[in-house]
């Protein structure tokens, strides 16, 4: 079971920036970065869990990166599949449950199967959960979840309660806190309802760079951060 002090975010959520860019400056295609992207994502996964981190979610693959060159799009599936059939045996060991987020229709068979076989494995882990958003937008995200209201309301629950439950990150908390690494500032169609409240960090360190320490850096200037939901400071009431 994760442990967690109060002043640690229970949601981290990290838009994974910077890969290309990281190549660029050395030289080298895309595809080396994305590679060494790949392994950022092990380190912050590790890290997260040894900082009591209960839930992470790494924005993967967005819906709009279909429009990426198809030879990128080819060596991206091919890490994605590397990334599941190496890394899922490891995350079982350290007690990390995955959940994969997003449209799964689009992508190949075996890749379906290899998310499908790593959730499962995964399923009644207690450490933290890491979700892979894959395929996925915020958009698409909330009309699907209107669409399914609309299909089959319940008249028991209100229409947030149906509305949320229907989410694909439906039992998940909202983000405390959204990273976005290599210093661009938005948040690219990502849980456009879940971050209502959601503190943002944004850093200018690229995505294969970052580390434990970059993880603890944002988590300590969101511990820094007075959350009003919408209400004044204490000290003003």
């Amino acid at each position: 079971m994760v442990e967690n002090n109060k002043n640690t975010p229970t949601h981290v959520a990290i838009i994974m920036d910077g890969n290309g860019r990281w190549a660029g400056k050395r030289g080298l295609p895309r595809t080396a970065g994305h590679k060494k992207g790949t392994e950022a994502a092990k380190r912050v996964v590790k890290a997260a869990g040894d900082l009591g981190v209960e839930y992470l979610t790494l924005f993967g693959f967005s819906s709009e990166n279909w429009r990426r060159p198809e030879n990128e799009i080819k060596d991206l599936m091919q890490l994605l599949r590397y990334y599941l059939r190496a890394e899922t045996a490891e995350l079982h060991e350290n007690n990390v449950k995955l959940r994969v987020i997003g449209d799964r229709a689009r992508f190949d068979d075996d890749i379906i199967d290899l998310i499908d076989s790593a959730e499962a494995l995964t399923r009644d882990n207690d450490g933290t959960t890491m979700i892979m958003a894959l395929n996925y937008g915020g958009r698409d995200d909330i009309k699907q979840a209107v669409d399914a209201v609309i299909r089959n309301p319940d008249s028991t629950k209100s229409v947030e309660e149906q509305f949320t439950s229907n989410l694909m990150t439906a039992g998940i908390p909202d983000p405390d806190i959204l990273i976005r690494t290599s210093g661009e500032q938005r948040i690219s169609n990502f849980l456009l309802w879940q971050c209502a409240y959601t503190e943002f960090v944004f850093t200018d360190v690229l995505w294969p760079d970052f580390g434990k320490t970059d993880l603890e850096a944002a988590l300590a200037e969101y511990a820094g951060r007075d959350r009003r939901y919408g209400d004044i400071k204490r000290s003003e009431g």
